[in-house]
């Protein structure tokens, strides 16, 4: 089956990571899979619009159907392979209820990170307004706040609905990213025990970015957050 699957995929890019993470858990390995390069602008390629024609990765193609945002490829997964490998949506209703509820935030994580990190890379320094980059890494990091404290509610070594789920499979890898761009373990305590326990699962370190393979922290942008 997992050989009429598809991913054109970047290193590094937690949507990427999600899609990855979630065909480990659920044994697929061996589906035909393309590294592309931002740098070089691979993901604008006709290759990658021919599947996905905004131009982003992930471009996922399973047979004729194609899931390029990432949740949703996740959920795919998940629901048409619910037998095969590690169940990643639980059945206690309160469970599946939270996962949900974090997977959802999740993505409010990534598009803060996002402020932050982009704005720095991307917007020229003669343009950048100090006003615009304090109130981006103030929401980012009140949001960190928040997942603190959603960590303290959970019991020591469970993860963030219980059993390991799509929550985890959403939010780990913008937890590693921001510890990528420099996050204090200090300053969040909870986030680096999270990721600590974490960072070793097999369908993680399979699919750990290559270029992060020499060290976790690789920039300094989240060092003072």
């Amino acid at each position: 089956m997992a050989k009429s699957m598809t991913l054109l995929w970047g290193a590094g890019s937690p949507p990427c990571w999600r899609v990855m993470i979630t065909l480990e858990e659920k044994k697929l390995q061996g589906y035909k899979h393309k590294l592309l390069s931002f740098e070089e602008g691979e993901h604008k390629s006709k290759e990658v619009l021919h599947i996905n024609p905004r131009g982003q990765l992930p471009a996922f193609r399973h047979g004729d159907n194609i899931l390029n945002e990432s949740t949703a490829a996740c959920l795919y997964l998940e629901n048409q392979f619910k037998s095969q490998g590690n169940k990643l949506i639980p059945d206690n209703p309160a469970e599946q209820a939270l996962m949900y509820q974090r997977m959802m935030e999740g993505l409010l994580l990534t598009d803060k990170l996002n402020s932050v990190i982009y704005y720095e890379w991307f917007v020229p320094e003669e343009e950048r307004h100090d006003s615009a980059v304090k109130r981006n890494r103030e929401a980012l990091a009140a949001e960190l706040q928040l997942w603190e404290g959603y960590l303290q509610m959970v019991a020591a070594g469970s993860y963030l609905a219980g059993p390991f789920s799509l929550a985890d499979v959403i939010v780990f890898p913008n937890i590693a990213y921001a510890f990528r761009f420099g996050l204090s373990v200090e300053r969040y305590p909870k986030l680096g025990k999270y990721y600590s326990l974490l960072k070793d699962r097999p369908s993680i370190k399979a699919s750990w970015p290559p270029h992060w393979l020499d060290g976790p922290h690789g920039y300094d942008i989240l060092k003072d957050l």
